[in-house]
């Protein structure tokens, strides 16, 4: 199994994944205190009322294979989730590639165990899409020569998720340094630069929606010029209406029937202007929480035949009541299928 990344002169990531599955990580030899209860935090995109039936199963399928109570514990903060994580209030977690890498290199306990694939069943598409995105109407500012892109998103209102977002900042900030520290007004900027706004920044407001949804609805509801998105948390509540799905020029649309936060923006419209292939996240665990034994029994049942087909996880395509859709499901991954990503964003 290997990965193969590249970067194009406009410093956009893509990706082409060969290979199969790879083989479980290895665990924590050490003893281990394992808890009797099983905590799994989960980010404020999973935490809605919507995506209960989703983490409850998950919860089932790790208690019956482990023998263990396992509880969910739902954010409304990534760093919240994040530190639960690695403080060991919860052992396991599942958060975008960047929060992995940043908790791995921060204490390398903190593994991954499966990861979602993506509609082959394999890893040579366990990929998603963080997206630059703009309300409809307002697209053609950011249309040159038939093309769109990012030159002209200095000075506009900027949405975020949280700065410890994968798709959300992380790679989006990669997208724009790439592009704009060529030049020289710009050769100085970092990532934290880009996380302010106001009067001889880069943006001249930056706000941080706190989940993808809420993020696109400050698009869409005109409080930001241009929002950050991952394509997966939302695609449930939006239909293509043109173009081609996760790319430039594509336009979506908010469903007549879409769940909250999106109940009141039925039909409102937006359109991608910048589209960048991320690696999918990883299900995650704190080793030095739980036993060789428990760490192999959680990834046993979640890359089983039994997850995959239980509707609750993998639900039917563009089901609201999951993020995970058919006909994906999870394999087992090592840390080393993310150094692609740890390159790129510059984590060691």
């Amino acid at each position: 199994m290997h990965l193969k990344h590249l970067l194009s002169a406009s410093a956009a990531l893509a990706f082409t994944l060969i290979g199969g599955m790879l083989a479980a990580p290895t665990a924590n030899a050490a003893t281990v205190n394992e808890p009797d209860t099983l905590t799994v935090a989960w980010l404020p995109n999973d935490s809605s009322d919507a995506l209960a039936s989703m983490r409850d199963e998950i919860a089932k399928a790790i208690s019956k294979a482990t023998g263990k109570k396992v509880e969910n514990k739902v954010t409304t903060d990534y760093a919240i989730a994040i530190a639960a994580l690695e403080n060991g209030q919860a052992q396991i977690g599942w958060f975008g590639a960047n929060e992995y890498l940043t908790s791995h290199a921060r204490d390398p306990k903190v593994i991954p165990l499966v990861v979602n694939t993506g509609p082959s069943g394999t890893l040579k598409d366990a990929l998603y899409y963080s997206r630059f995105v703009v309300k409809k109407g307002e697209e053609k500012q950011y249309e040159a020569d038939g093309q769109f892109g990012i030159e002209n998103i200095v000075g506009k209102r900027m949405s975020f998720v949280s700065t410890n977002s994968t798709s959300g900042f992380n790679m989006p900030a990669a997208a724009i340094l790439g592009e704009f520290t060529k030049q020289p007004k710009w050769k100085n900027l970092t990532k934290d630069d880009l996380a302010q706004g106001g009067p001889g920044h880069f943006f001249s407001q930056v706000m941080f929606g706190g989940s993808h949804q809420l993020s696109l609805v400050n698009a869409l509801m005109g409080r930001s010029d241009v929002s950050a998105v991952c394509d997966f948390l939302v695609t449930a509540y939006v239909n293509l209406i043109s173009g081609q799905d996760n790319t430039a020029g594509a336009v979506y649309e908010i469903k007549k029937d879409a769940n909250a936060p999106f109940s009141t923006l039925g039909g409102k419209q937006f359109v991608i202007i910048k589209s960048i292939p991320v690696l999918n996240p990883p299900v995650e665990v704190n080793s030095a929480y739980l036993s060789n034994k428990t760490m192999n029994e959680i990834a046993d049942v979640l890359s089983s035949d039994a997850v995959a087909n239980n509707p609750k996880i993998f639900a039917p395509t563009n089901s609201q009541s999951s993020d995970f859709q058919r006909p994906a499901r999870f394999v087992k991954v090592t840390d080393a299928w993310y150094d692609p990503m740890r390159k790129v964003l510059g984590i060691e």
